[in-house]
């Protein structure tokens, strides 16, 4: 009765109480009741649902505890179901369980669990299993050594992943197709062309053969290392043009139809095309793949529209949108992203309103980038408190505003005079354990100095000094991730990235600086400027700081300790400037100092001086 209800009906509920009543009558059930329990919940190939793997979970740790095991089937299967669930902490211990027990899985069992954790990015625990199953004597087979090998690709550590291949074919195990062109693919990725070509050739003389497959990622790779006219030629020959001698190293085998380009092949070239804003390339592929009878896919028009939107051509996007549709296409997040963001950008805000409304007829759920968009967009255009009340509406949705989110929402409250609501959100984001990074602080910094409020402004920075002081330029591009390209220009910050490491610093400094200096504050100033003397070399960053404390100093009769910048500057080897010498000759004449200004300004025509445009020059004296 017992095996009858569990397999026949699926009432796994009823089977783990006759289990339990087994228990409860003191007859403990052995090793065979536990299997049938357990396998008939996990040894289907469909996932059982929640409450049917929790039954199945708590029979496993009963089962443990009366000290018997399960049989190497259901080992991998209940692991399997826990990976496909996503608790893949608890396979990775039920593995372990099983061996302290004396138990050895079987290399199907490691291979199901290792696939499943590299699935889920979980390399270290996949590489952790994969190094115990060697030492267990378990030989890895191909698929084992490829998921690894392709795992660590994805990562990034390809010279690992290459270990593992050599490693692999010191074993004895002959890589396949799909090994292979994991590596070539990542090497393209990071633009090693010369590695992937090795790769390439290694196959081959292995007597792998390429396929579609490996066309593919060859079409990718190309065009993520910005070779899209390779990736074009790639296509070509695939399509059988034999005019193209520069992709001869990959046609070296005539085997056509294993090279018939699939709607894979052709996202991939449509993808890199759009990117290199070929977008009329791209739509006239998106002609052929269907003329050839391979239908596009959902990737093939997001990659489209996107494409057309990045370049400002919105009717076209729409046009595309319109195909999706009719070909049975929603569109999902990342197509109405794109949308939206052109639609700001072309200010066509009721438009981008009705695409926010129609994802929500949708049950298309917004992310945190599209409202973020969406609000950094509004406050662009003034309309700050619409921004704000979209901000409350997304909380209300379930999404949480990221720093992006906050900062761009600051940004339109400082832009329109609203400092007090700017701190407010600071606070908000803080108390909602939402870490406020560099350009949160440079956003507030700046609107606190242009509304006056200079002890708060210094008093952010010090802040910022004690929490988010970036060490090294790789840590500031980390901090302006999710910014997109115009709000990073809006803050004048493109340049400074590409400055020495303390150069986004100084950019804060100097706002600061100016700022008191206004204000008259030139004692204080001058202890900000104290305290970001150059470390390193002399950018231009350093230069607007000393010009402005120059001036300043100059015309409050402070020129001793503006020659004392002057001097500093050069010796740190900043180029003078003709407003520099101009404000130290103006600064000489308003301390009626008239001889040294005499003598500097014929100092002039000897001294290598930096000539600026007339239109930015100061005023002539």
């Amino acid at each position: 009765m017992f095996e009858e209800k569990t397999t026949g009906s699926g009432d796994y509920s009823y089977a783990y109480k006759l289990l339990k009543k087994m228990v409860n009558c003191g007859c403990q059930p052995g090793y065979v009741v536990y299997n049938i329990l357990i396998g008939g919940i996990c040894g289907n190939d469909e996932l059982p649902n929640s409450d049917a793997l929790e039954l199945a979970e708590k029979a496993y740790g009963e089962m443990l505890d009366a000290g018997v095991v399960l049989n190497k089937i259901n080992v991998s299967n209940f692991a399997r179901c826990l990976c496909g669930a996503g608790k893949f902490e608890k396979a990775y211990n039920v593995i372990r369980e099983m061996m302290s027990k004396g138990f050895i899985p079987d290399a199907s069992t490691y291979s199901k669990v290792i696939g499943f954790l590299c699935n889920a990015a979980k390399v270290e625990k996949a590489f952790l299993l994969f190094e115990q199953m060697k030492r267990n004597g378990i030989v890895p087979d191909v698929f084992t050594y490829t998921i690894i090998i392709d795992s660590f690709c994805k990562a990034g550590l390809i010279q690992q992943a290459r270990n593992w291949l050599d490693e692999m074919l010191r074993d004895g195990c002959a890589p396949n197709v799909v090994t292979y062109t994991a590596l070539i693919h990542a090497y393209l990725k990071v633009r090693k062309v010369s590695n992937a070509n090795e790769i390439f050739e290694m196959m081959l003389s292995n007597g792998c053969i390429p396929n579609v497959v490996t066309y593919t990622a060859l079409i990718d790779g190309h065009c993520k290392a910005g070779q899209i006219e390779k990736a074009c030629q790639i296509y070509a020959r695939m399509r059988g043009s034999e005019e193209i001698s520069d992709v001869d190293l990959y046609f070296k085998v005539d085997d056509s139809n294993t090279r018939e380009p699939n709607v894979f092949t052709y996202g991939a070239l449509v993808d890199g095309l759009c990117k290199a804003h070929k977008v009329k390339e791209a739509r006239d592929l998106l002609d052929a793949m269907s003329a050839k009878g391979c239908e596009p896919n959902h990737i093939v028009y997001d990659a489209l529209i996107d494409g057309f939107c990045k370049v400002g051509k919105l009717d076209e996007a729409q046009e595309v949108f319109a195909k999706m549709s009719e070909c049975g296409y929603s569109p999902n997040v990342y197509t109405y992203s794109s949308l939206i963001d052109r639609l700001f950008k072309d200010k066509r805000l009721d438009l981008a309103l009705k695409a926010l409304s129609k994802m929500l007829e949708n049950s298309c759920a917004p992310n945190v980038i599209i409202y973020t968009e969406m609000i950094d967009g509004l406050c662009k255009v003034g309309k700050t408190e619409e921004a704000y009340k979209l901000m409350l509406m997304m909380e209300e949705k379930g999404c949480h505003p990221n720093v992006v989110t906050y900062t761009a929402m600051m940004d339109g409250f400082g832009k329109a005079g609203r400092v007090d609501k700017c701190l407010e959100l600071l606070r908000q984001m803080q108390a909602r354990s939402c870490a406020p990074n560099f350009v949160t602080y440079r956003v507030l910094i700046n609107h606190c100095s242009t509304f006056g409020l200079l002890d708060e402004a210094h008093k952010l920075l010090e802040e910022m000094k004690e929490t988010y002081w970036p060490t090294h330029i790789a840590g500031y591009r980390k901090v302006i991730e999710g910014f997109n390209r115009e709000f990073i220009i809006s803050l004048g910050l493109l340049d400074e990235i590409s400055e020495n490491d303390s150069a986004p610093i100084i950019a804060v400094y100097r706002i600061l600086i100016d700022s008191f200096c206004k204000a008259g504050r030139l004692e204080a100033a001058l202890e900000l400027h104290k305290e970001i003397l150059p470390s390193s070399l002399f950018s231009a960053a350093y230069k607007n700081m000393y010009s402005s404390l120059i001036e300043n100093l100059s015309r409050a009769n402070m020129v001793d300790k503006a020659f004392e910048l002057y001097a500093d500057m050069t010796r740190r080897g900043g180029v003078p400037e003709l407003n520099i010498v101009c404000h130290l000759i103006k600064g000489l004449i308003k301390d009626n100092r008239w001889e040294e200004a005499l003598q500097l300004s014929d100092s002039l025509c000897q001294m290598d001086i930096h000539w600026i445009p007339e239109e930015e020059a100061p005023d002539r004296i």
